[in-house]
Formats: C-alpha cells, structure tokens, sequence
C-alpha cells in the first residue's frame, strides 16, 4: 500500500481552511499512486486551540467526517486525520468543555467511515485540561487486505500500546502526533524501535512550526518491521510517500523472534 504522510499544521482554529489543505494534499496524494493519507493529530481544528477546544469539537459522525468523507471519495484515497471528538450531546464551553476526546478517524475511498479511536495517554497540562481519555486500547480496520491499527502521539511512547497492536495482528500502525521541540528523537529513534521490536509498519505523521506555545519539528516517518525508515519528511510543510510492503513484513516477521520469543508469563509484574 502506498501511503502519504501531510506534514502540516493546516491554519489552527479554521476547519475550513484545514479541509482544504487536506482536499490539495488528498488529490496530490492520489496522483501519486497512494491509497491511504494520513494527517497529523488534531488537524481538523488545529492543536493549540485552548477555548475553541469545546465549540470546535464534534461527533465522529458530525461535519467535518462528512466532509473528509466526500474528500476521500472525490479522491479515491482513504484518510486518517486528527480532530478534536464531542462525546457527549451538549455543546461545551471553556469553563465546561464536556466530554471531549483526542481522536482520530479513519475513513475508505468509499467514504465509509471504518474506524475511530480516542487517545489514550494525554500529555501535559494542555491535554489534561481539554480532553478525557479514552479507554480501548487497541482499535483495528481492514484497509486492503492490510490490518490497519491506530495510536495518537504519546500514546507510542508507551511500549505496551504498540506490542498490544503486534499481538493484535496489526500490519501498519498509524500515529497521528504533535510532537514538540525538545522530543524530536522520538521521531528520530524511538519509532523505528518500535515498528522493529514488534514487527510491524508505524507511519508517524507530525505537525510543523510554532503553533501557540509549541513548536513542532515534523520530521515525520514511515518506519519498517526492519527497523529502517522508509522516508522521512524534513521540519517544514510537506508531502512525503513510502510503500508498506505485505511481503516484506512477512519476510521480517519470519526471521525476527521477538515475538516468538516472549515469554509472558514472567511478564505478570507489568500489570
């Protein structure tokens, strides 16, 4: 499957502007031969939005779905982006913002909407204040007879949400992110450990610039069951594509033993 990575911040606290950022980058994407398009965590709203947390905030079925949906069929190219999820039916405000989640959703060439998944671990202050957690650790779509799985940003960090996907059957794990200076060797180092210490594709898809009190580096990733990186896009905006490979994983998945070899019942003191 070859899969683009938006490195982009689009124009924070503008879904409009953001849409249309993603319609260039989808038709430009599909030109290339790509069949999934993957966006940055958050890009529907922008991140550093603070008050428009709650007014900008929507249901997984809401507006912007159904515009990213007639994106992706136009275009004939599944997307995975990043928005901020109203799970409750009121309409939020700053001193109480609801139930809100840190989500990301991925929706087929068909415009279909396949799969949903609500951030687990939430990083800083920020995150704390604006959204709750979710609490499925492990949310999985088939995409091409590929065994799509999703992650946000911090949550790959943590080395038990992606071997959770590796025991899963998960082929290639999507990370919407907005990863900030000075963590940038998490994209650097940390991911391709993990695509390699659990064998399987991580495409790690970042923000770019200052964005209020943040700075993102990019540096977004396609990472191999290898432990290479298939591309990689530089700090600014930009429009990266690798292959994800089924017969390589498969290849990699063989004459790597990590998984063959663990041993989990030592492994209780972890829970």
């Amino acid at each position: 499957m070859r899969t683009a990575l938006l490195q982009s911040s689009g124009r924070p606290g503008s879904v409009a502007e953001n849409l249309k950022v993603l319609d260039e980058a989808a038709g430009r994407a599909a030109e290339a031969g790509a069949g999934l398009l993957v966006c940055p965590e958050m890009f529907l709203t922008g991140y550093a939005i603070g008050d428009d947390v709650p007014t900008l905030a929507e249901r997984a079925d809401g507006p912007g779905a159904l515009a990213v949906a007639d994106i992706a069929v136009r275009h004939g190219i599944a997307v995975l982006y990043g928005y901020p999820e109203r799970a409750d039916d009121g309409s939020g405000t700053a001193d109480d913002p609801g139930v809100v989640h840190n989500s990301a959703q991925l929706i087929d060439a068909s415009g279909q909407r396949l799969a949903n998944y609500r951030k687990t671990h939430l990083f800083g202050c920020f995150e704390q204040r604006w959204f709750t957690p979710g609490e499925e650790s492990v949310v999985q779509a088939e995409l091409d007879g590929i065994r799509i799985g999703m992650l946000i940003c911090y949550d790959v960090e943590f080395p038990e949400n992606v071997r959770a996907h590796a025991l899963a059957g998960t082929d290639l794990l999507l990370v919407p992110t907005a990863q900030m200076h000075p963590f940038q060797f998490v994209a650097e180092s940390l991911v391709p450990v993990r695509a390699f210490e659990s064998q399987m594709y991580v495409a790690y898809v970042n923000r770019t610039g200052p964005e209020g009190e943040f700075e993102f580096v990019g540096l977004s990733c396609l990472a191999a069951p290898d432990g290479t990186v298939r591309t990689r896009a530089g700090r600014g905006e930009e429009l990266v594509i690798g292959e994800v490979d089924p017969e390589l994983l498969s290849a990699s998945r063989e004459t790597n033993p990590y998984l063959r070899d663990r041993r989990p019942g030592l492994y209780g003191s972890l829970t």
